[in-house]
Protein backbone atom coordinates (compact mmCIF):
# COMPACT_ATOMS: atom_id res chain seq x y z
CA UNK A 1 0.00 0.00 0.00
CA UNK A 2 0.89 3.42 -1.03
CA UNK A 3 1.12 6.57 1.12
CA UNK A 4 -1.60 8.44 1.65
CA UNK A 5 -1.96 10.86 -1.04
CA UNK A 6 -2.40 14.05 1.01
CA UNK A 7 1.25 13.17 3.18
CA UNK A 8 3.95 13.96 1.03
CA UNK A 9 6.40 12.41 3.78
CA UNK A 10 6.31 9.72 6.81
CA UNK A 11 9.47 9.17 8.53
CA UNK A 12 9.90 7.19 11.70
CA UNK A 13 11.91 8.07 15.28
CA UNK A 14 13.21 4.31 15.95
CA UNK A 15 15.47 2.91 18.68
CA UNK A 16 16.64 -0.23 19.74
CA UNK A 17 15.80 -0.09 23.29
CA UNK A 18 13.74 1.93 25.49
CA UNK A 19 15.22 4.98 27.67
CA UNK A 20 17.13 6.90 24.90
CA UNK A 21 14.65 10.18 24.78
CA UNK A 22 13.29 8.72 21.34
CA UNK A 23 9.51 9.99 22.18
CA UNK A 24 11.09 13.30 23.68
CA UNK A 25 13.23 13.56 20.29
CA UNK A 26 10.16 12.53 18.12
CA UNK A 27 7.94 15.62 19.59
CA UNK A 28 10.94 17.84 19.66
CA UNK A 29 11.50 17.52 15.87
CA UNK A 30 8.21 17.21 15.16
CA UNK A 31 7.13 21.16 16.30
CA UNK A 32 10.78 22.31 15.35
CA UNK A 33 9.63 21.00 11.73
CA UNK A 34 6.54 22.99 12.37
CA UNK A 35 8.46 25.74 12.72
CA UNK A 36 10.10 25.39 10.00
CA UNK A 37 6.23 26.56 8.56
CA UNK A 38 6.01 22.93 7.43
CA UNK A 39 2.22 21.20 8.07
CA UNK A 40 3.33 18.68 10.53
CA UNK A 41 1.42 14.93 12.05
CA UNK A 42 2.82 13.10 14.71
CA UNK A 43 1.71 9.55 15.15
CA UNK A 44 2.25 7.90 18.67
CA UNK A 45 2.51 4.00 17.47
CA UNK A 46 3.89 2.92 20.96
CA UNK A 47 0.36 1.38 21.76
CA UNK A 48 1.53 -0.04 25.19
CA UNK A 49 2.90 3.02 26.61
CA UNK A 50 1.59 5.96 24.92
CA UNK A 51 3.26 9.47 25.91
CA UNK A 52 2.98 11.86 23.47
CA UNK A 53 -0.64 13.07 24.43
CA UNK A 54 1.14 14.15 27.89
CA UNK A 55 3.93 15.56 26.23
CA UNK A 56 1.84 17.60 23.81
CA UNK A 57 -0.05 18.75 26.99
CA UNK A 58 -3.55 17.40 25.71
CA UNK A 59 -5.58 17.45 28.51
CA UNK A 60 -6.42 13.75 29.92
CA UNK A 61 -10.15 12.55 29.03
CA UNK A 62 -9.56 14.63 25.44
CA UNK A 63 -11.33 12.60 22.86
CA UNK A 64 -11.31 12.98 19.05
CA UNK A 65 -14.07 12.43 17.07
CA UNK A 66 -14.76 9.67 14.66
CA UNK A 67 -16.60 10.80 11.52
CA UNK A 68 -18.94 8.53 10.00
CA UNK A 69 -18.75 5.85 13.16
CA UNK A 70 -14.87 4.92 11.60
CA UNK A 71 -12.09 7.47 10.74
CA UNK A 72 -10.37 9.72 13.35
CA UNK A 73 -9.85 13.18 13.53
CA UNK A 74 -6.73 14.19 14.84
CA UNK A 75 -5.76 16.12 18.19
CA UNK A 76 -3.71 19.25 17.24
CA UNK A 77 -1.70 20.85 19.70
CA UNK A 78 1.01 23.14 19.18
CA UNK A 79 0.27 23.34 15.52
CA UNK A 80 0.60 19.79 15.12
CA UNK A 81 -1.85 17.26 14.24
CA UNK A 82 -1.33 14.06 16.10
CA UNK A 83 -3.11 10.65 17.04
CA UNK A 84 -2.61 8.26 19.94
CA UNK A 85 -4.08 5.50 21.97
CA UNK A 86 -3.45 7.60 25.07
CA UNK A 87 -6.41 9.65 23.51
CA UNK A 88 -9.10 6.42 23.35
CA UNK A 89 -8.13 5.43 26.56
CA UNK A 90 -7.81 6.37 29.70
CA UNK A 91 -4.46 6.78 31.20
CA UNK A 92 -4.17 4.62 33.56
CA UNK A 93 -5.65 1.43 31.72
CA UNK A 94 -2.89 -0.92 30.91
CA UNK A 95 -3.20 -2.43 27.54
CA UNK A 96 -2.99 -6.07 27.84
CA UNK A 97 -2.76 -6.82 24.00
CA UNK A 98 -1.41 -9.85 22.46
CA UNK A 99 0.40 -8.89 19.30
CA UNK A 100 -2.89 -9.69 16.31
CA UNK A 101 -4.72 -6.79 18.49
CA UNK A 102 -1.82 -4.26 19.28
CA UNK A 103 -1.35 -4.62 15.21
CA UNK A 104 -4.80 -4.05 14.32
CA UNK A 105 -4.85 -1.27 16.70
CA UNK A 106 -1.79 0.17 15.34
CA UNK A 107 -3.33 -0.43 11.43
CA UNK A 108 -6.54 1.70 12.66
CA UNK A 109 -4.21 4.79 13.80
CA UNK A 110 -2.15 4.78 10.37
CA UNK A 111 -4.97 4.56 8.29
CA UNK A 112 -7.91 5.34 9.48
CA UNK A 113 -7.23 8.94 10.86
CA UNK A 114 -8.14 11.87 9.00
CA UNK A 115 -5.12 13.42 8.61
CA UNK A 116 -5.01 17.01 6.80
CA UNK A 117 -2.57 17.74 3.91
CA UNK A 118 1.06 17.09 5.56
CA UNK A 119 4.28 17.33 4.56
CA UNK A 120 5.74 15.40 6.95
CA UNK A 121 4.30 12.76 9.09
CA UNK A 122 6.46 11.63 11.97
CA UNK A 123 5.87 7.98 13.27
CA UNK A 124 7.02 7.70 17.14
CA UNK A 125 7.63 4.17 17.18
CA UNK A 126 7.69 1.60 20.17
CA UNK A 127 11.22 0.52 20.81
CA UNK A 128 12.26 -2.45 19.38
CA UNK A 129 11.92 -4.52 16.27
CA UNK A 130 8.46 -6.07 16.49
CA UNK A 131 4.97 -6.11 15.01
CA UNK A 132 4.61 -2.76 14.66
CA UNK A 133 8.10 -1.65 12.87
CA UNK A 134 7.44 -4.56 10.47
CA UNK A 135 3.30 -3.87 10.29
CA UNK A 136 4.45 -0.46 9.69
CA UNK A 137 7.13 -1.15 6.76
CA UNK A 138 4.46 -3.63 5.14
CA UNK A 139 1.25 -1.42 5.23
CA UNK A 140 2.66 1.98 3.75
CA UNK A 141 5.65 3.68 1.59
CA UNK A 142 8.06 4.86 4.14
CA UNK A 143 10.41 7.45 3.24
CA UNK A 144 12.97 6.79 5.86
CA UNK A 145 13.93 5.78 9.73
CA UNK A 146 15.76 8.19 12.34
CA UNK A 147 17.73 6.26 14.81
CA UNK A 148 18.03 7.49 18.41
CA UNK A 149 20.78 6.40 20.41
CA UNK A 150 22.82 7.33 23.22
CA UNK A 151 26.78 7.43 23.10
CA UNK A 152 26.23 4.35 26.02
CA UNK A 153 28.04 0.91 24.17
CA UNK A 154 24.30 -1.50 25.19
CA UNK A 155 22.35 1.28 23.40
CA UNK A 156 24.82 1.55 20.45
CA UNK A 157 24.49 -2.58 20.31
CA UNK A 158 20.49 -2.25 20.01
CA UNK A 159 20.41 0.82 17.48
CA UNK A 160 22.73 -1.26 15.15
CA UNK A 161 19.60 -4.17 15.45
CA UNK A 162 17.30 -1.72 14.69
CA UNK A 163 19.28 -0.62 11.39
CA UNK A 164 19.88 -4.10 10.76
CA UNK A 165 15.63 -4.61 10.75
CA UNK A 166 15.19 -1.51 8.80
CA UNK A 167 17.89 -2.21 5.89
CA UNK A 168 16.05 -5.76 5.57
CA UNK A 169 12.55 -4.53 5.27
CA UNK A 170 13.92 -1.80 2.39
CA UNK A 171 13.00 1.17 4.52
CA UNK A 172 15.72 3.74 4.18
CA UNK A 173 18.42 5.21 7.62
CA UNK A 174 18.30 8.54 6.77
CA UNK A 175 20.74 9.19 9.85
CA UNK A 176 21.31 8.72 13.44
CA UNK A 177 20.42 11.04 16.12
CA UNK A 178 22.56 10.87 19.15
CA UNK A 179 21.28 11.90 21.89
CA UNK A 180 22.15 12.89 25.62
CA UNK A 181 25.47 13.31 23.71
CA UNK A 182 26.88 15.65 26.61
CA UNK A 183 25.87 17.01 29.91
CA UNK A 184 26.28 21.03 31.05
CA UNK A 185 26.30 21.73 34.39
CA UNK A 186 23.94 24.46 34.96
CA UNK A 187 26.15 25.76 38.01
CA UNK A 188 29.04 25.79 36.56
CA UNK A 189 29.36 25.14 33.18
CA UNK A 190 31.60 22.34 33.02
CA UNK A 191 30.67 19.77 30.26
CA UNK A 192 31.14 16.31 30.51
CA UNK A 193 30.31 13.04 28.50
CA UNK A 194 28.16 11.31 30.56
CA UNK A 195 27.22 7.92 28.99
CA UNK A 196 30.36 7.96 26.51
CA UNK A 197 31.83 9.84 23.72
CA UNK A 198 31.81 9.44 19.57
CA UNK A 199 29.16 6.30 19.49
CA UNK A 200 27.09 8.27 17.84
CA UNK A 201 29.31 9.10 14.92
CA UNK A 202 31.05 5.26 14.90
CA UNK A 203 27.36 3.94 14.27
CA UNK A 204 26.43 6.82 11.49
CA UNK A 205 30.52 5.81 9.64
CA UNK A 206 29.60 1.69 10.09
CA UNK A 207 26.37 2.32 8.34
CA UNK A 208 27.28 5.38 5.85
CA UNK A 209 25.03 7.56 7.02
CA UNK A 210 25.02 11.09 8.82
CA UNK A 211 24.92 12.26 12.14
CA UNK A 212 21.65 14.39 11.72
CA UNK A 213 22.35 15.52 15.71
CA UNK A 214 24.07 15.49 18.86
CA UNK A 215 21.31 16.45 21.32
CA UNK A 216 22.29 17.45 24.80
CA UNK A 217 21.24 15.96 28.58
CA UNK A 218 19.60 19.02 29.92
CA UNK A 219 17.02 19.06 32.82
CA UNK A 220 14.84 21.27 30.83
CA UNK A 221 14.03 19.16 27.84
CA UNK A 222 12.75 17.00 30.33
CA UNK A 223 11.00 19.50 32.69
CA UNK A 224 9.54 21.15 29.83
CA UNK A 225 7.95 17.57 27.86
CA UNK A 226 6.72 16.67 31.63
CA UNK A 227 4.56 20.01 31.32
CA UNK A 228 3.18 19.37 27.96
CA UNK A 229 5.33 22.32 26.44
CA UNK A 230 8.24 21.15 24.71
CA UNK A 231 11.07 22.95 24.75
CA UNK A 232 11.37 23.82 20.83
CA UNK A 233 7.56 25.44 21.88
CA UNK A 234 8.41 26.81 25.07
CA UNK A 235 11.52 28.14 25.07
CA UNK A 236 12.79 28.81 20.84
CA UNK A 237 15.46 31.21 21.43
CA UNK A 238 17.44 28.28 23.92
CA UNK A 239 20.35 26.71 22.92
CA UNK A 240 18.56 23.33 23.16
CA UNK A 241 15.99 24.19 21.32
CA UNK A 242 18.42 24.96 18.35
CA UNK A 243 20.06 21.32 18.37
CA UNK A 244 16.43 19.98 17.68
CA UNK A 245 15.48 22.93 14.98
CA UNK A 246 18.89 22.33 13.52
CA UNK A 247 18.14 18.38 13.68
CA UNK A 248 14.73 19.62 11.37
CA UNK A 249 17.18 21.79 8.81
CA UNK A 250 18.90 18.19 8.49
CA UNK A 251 16.08 16.02 7.88
CA UNK A 252 14.53 17.86 5.46
CA UNK A 253 17.70 17.93 3.42
CA UNK A 254 18.01 14.84 3.98
CA UNK A 255 14.57 13.55 2.51
CA UNK A 256 15.14 16.66 -0.31
CA UNK A 257 18.88 14.80 -1.36
CA UNK A 258 16.66 10.97 -1.23
CA UNK A 259 13.72 12.52 -3.46
CA UNK A 260 16.20 13.69 -6.11
CA UNK A 261 18.39 10.77 -6.13
CA UNK A 262 14.88 8.78 -6.38
CA UNK A 263 14.17 7.76 -9.83
CA UNK A 264 11.02 8.11 -11.55
CA UNK A 265 8.62 5.62 -12.53
CA UNK A 266 8.32 4.93 -16.18
CA UNK A 267 6.95 6.91 -18.58
CA UNK A 268 4.16 5.45 -21.14
CA UNK A 269 4.83 7.50 -24.91
CA UNK A 270 1.87 6.59 -27.21
CA UNK A 271 3.11 7.30 -30.78
CA UNK A 272 1.08 6.75 -33.92
CA UNK A 273 2.81 4.73 -36.37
Amino acid sequence: MEKSSNIKNIVCIASGKGGVGKSTTAVNLALALKHQGLEVGLLDADIYGPSQPMMLGVKPGTRPQIKQQKFIQPIVAHGIQSISMGYLIDENTAMVWRAPMVIGAFNQLLNDTLWSDLDYLIVDLPPGTGDIQLSLAQTVKVTGAVIVTTPQDVALLDARKAIEMFLKVKVPILGVVENMSMHVCSQCGHSEHIFGEGGGKKLSEDYGVSVMGSLPLDITIRENTDNGTPVVVSQPQSSVASAYQGLAVALVKVVDELAENTPAGPTITIKDD
